[in-house]
């Protein structure tokens, strides 16, 4: 078998079972309960404010549209050299699907409360937990999760380095003040590294099986930014930089579209914001008379079908301007040694128009209230169930919760069995965590008779 379609667990396939290992990986991704739960998990807006606008699941459909779109550009208009290290079609949709699976209730604001109850334990990071699911999680089977193959688990891991590697401990500390309650706190100083989880060491050990060891000892370097309260990877797979990139193009575009919608970005807000930079969009365009400022300008601000032919124009764009890169890792293997990226041009329309995004949308005081107030109901519920897990936890839970702690004694043990209360609520859905909460704390919510 190839180095890269094994699996952890060796599982034969069914009888007359004519899928690649790859469309296997699709498959058991699609029917999960883990991909499922993405329907009901914020993706920036939180749920139940409209109809229309994006999930955690339309997101990662369309991270998984624009991916298979830049494999098939590359294969026709990549270097011929390089073409042949392109993932097929069902594993680049694997990893794009996968890769927010990890992603705790509530966006960021879920993530930084889970980090903040865990840092005594080995922290939470929402891309490691992903890594967690497939790698052992999930249902599938007992112990290995989806037990995917080697190839597919390289694609999520976005960053290769764990935890206790780029921490930097002294970032979360802030003057506590003894009259403000436990969850208060400013989120920035609560943000862990981006990683994978220490626990789930052997799941990256299976990865780097399929590596030589020079190639993974540079893949893994990491570096400090002075501007960042951790320190920093420094290197993707090539299938990882594909989704990358594809999650870049979609929250950047539809994210803005959904803004649009909304009218949280006006016309007179664009405007400002691309004043004097007008001839980002001149200088991609060519001969597309779509791609001009104007043309963009008119169709972003007027009818629907106008507004959705700019962003489709855009994601074209962005699709036809990939190409390879060497990442400067210095490896050997081409699946660590090259990236897919932008061409210079179209990247700068990108981060412009994120830019934009970031401060008209992700920053705004209405979205931010929506992130604190889960970040806070998060927090609410995890000290709740380690305070007394075997009176609040479900019994499949608590189950795994009482053999997390066999065998082992003090800090170790506590450390296990918070993880798996960890685990519980980080895949929890907004709507589930929501009425959880309300179950327990709230006088005229909850009967024996309750089934979440």
């Amino acid at each position: 078998m190839n180095r890269l379609t094994q699996r952890r667990l060796e599982q034969c396939s069914r009888p007359n079972d004519t899928r690649s290992e790859y469309e296997r990986d699709e498959s058991r991704l699609i029917h999960s309960a883990a991909f499922r739960r993405l329907q009901s998990k914020t993706q920036v807006l939180g749920l139940g404010e409209n109809d229309f606008y994006r999930t955690r699941l339309t997101h990662s459909m369309e991270v998984a549209q624009i991916g298979r779109g830049i494999v098939q550009f590359l294969d026709k208009n990549g270097d011929v050299g390089l073409k042949e290290h392109l993932p097929e079609s069902a594993l680049i949709t694997s990893i794009c699907l996968a890769h927010d699976i990890g992603h705790p209730p509530f966006g960021h604001g879920g993530e930084v409360a889970l980090n903040y109850c865990m840092r005594a334990y080995g922290g939470f990071e929402g891309n490691g937990q992903t890594l967690r699911i497939l790698g052992k999680l999930d249902k599938y089977t007992e112990h290995h999760g989806l037990n995917p193959t080697r190839r597919m688990l390289l694609g999520i891991l976005k960053y290769p380095v764990t935890y206790k590697e780029l921490v930097n401990e002294d970032s979360y500390k802030f003057e506590k003040d003894e009259h403000l309650p436990y969850w208060l706190f400013k989120a920035n100083t609560q943000k862990p590294p981006k990683c994978y989880h220490d626990i789930d060491s052997d799941i990256f050990e299976f990865i780097s099986d399929g590596f030589s060891l020079e190639d993974i000892e540079k893949f893994t370097k990491t570096k400090v930014d002075h501007k960042k309260p951790h320190k920093l990877t420094l290197y993707k797979s090539l299938d990882c930089s594909i989704m990358n990139l594809a999650d870049n193009i979609s929250y950047s575009l539809h994210d803005l579209e959904d803004a649009l919608s909304l009218g949280m970005i006006t016309k007179t807000s664009w405007e400002e914001h691309f004043q004097g930079k007008e001839s980002l969009f001149n200088d991609v365009a060519n001969d597309n008379e779509s791609l001009r400022y104007k043309s963009i300008l008119t169709n972003l601000f007027g009818a629907s079908h106008k507004r959705k032919e700019a962003i489709g124009a855009l994601v074209n764009l962005m699709i036809n301007s990939t190409k390879f890169v060497d990442n400067g890792s210095g490896c050997e293997d081409p699946l660590l040694r090259f990236n897919i990226k932008l061409t210079e041009q179209v990247e700068e329309v990108r981060d412009c128009i994120f830019n934009l995004v970031v401060e008209k949308v992700i920053q705004d005081e209405n979205v931010q209230q929506l992130e604190f107030k889960g970040q806070k109901l998060v927090i609410e519920l995890f000290q709740t169930l380690a305070k007394d897990p075997e009176r609040f936890l479900p019994k499949a839970t608590l189950a795994r919760w009482k053999q997390a702690g066999e065998g082992l004694d003090g800090d170790k043990k506590v450390a296990a069995q918070m993880r798996v209360i960890c685990d519980f609520v980080s895949g929890m859905t907004d709507d589930y965590a929501t009425k959880f909460y309300e179950k327990l704390f709230s006088p005229r919510k909850g009967s024996i008779f309750d089934r979440l």
